[in-house]
């Protein structure tokens, strides 16, 4: 049940993802899938699901230097590049800006 949770995540991380949407890929409730898959991994679904996300964001940055933040907010699934932007920020310590540049410094003689 988690599995195909964390597929389906995997799979499409920028999907609209709900908790109720994820317990329907998983095949059970909502209440049963948030209890289980807390239990199981260690943290709520949608903990995961940022996670995921912004780990992704930050391959994604450091990947291909062509890919503006906003580019790459709307790849993992945020509405705005500010919402990814602050996000990022809390999870990784920077900016989307200063993570790139401070992890891969032939980008920051990019024009």
């Amino acid at each position: 049940m988690i599995r195909r949770a964390l597929q389906a995540i995997h799979r499409s991380p920028g999907d609209a993802w709900t908790v109720e949407k994820l317990a329907r890929a998983a095949g059970t409730s909502r209440a049963n899938f948030a209890r289980r898959f807390s239990a199981g991994v260690g943290q709520p679904p949608m903990a995961c699901l940022s996670q995921h996300r912004l780990d992704l964001a930050a391959d994604l940055l450091l990947g291909d230097h062509r890919l503006t933040t906003a580019a790459v907010a709307a790849r993992v699934g945020y509405s705005t590049p500010y919402s990814f932007s602050h996000a990022f920020k809390v999870h990784h310590g920077v900016s989307p800006r200063l993570y790139r540049r401070n992890r891969h410094p032939a980008s920051s003689l990019a024009p």
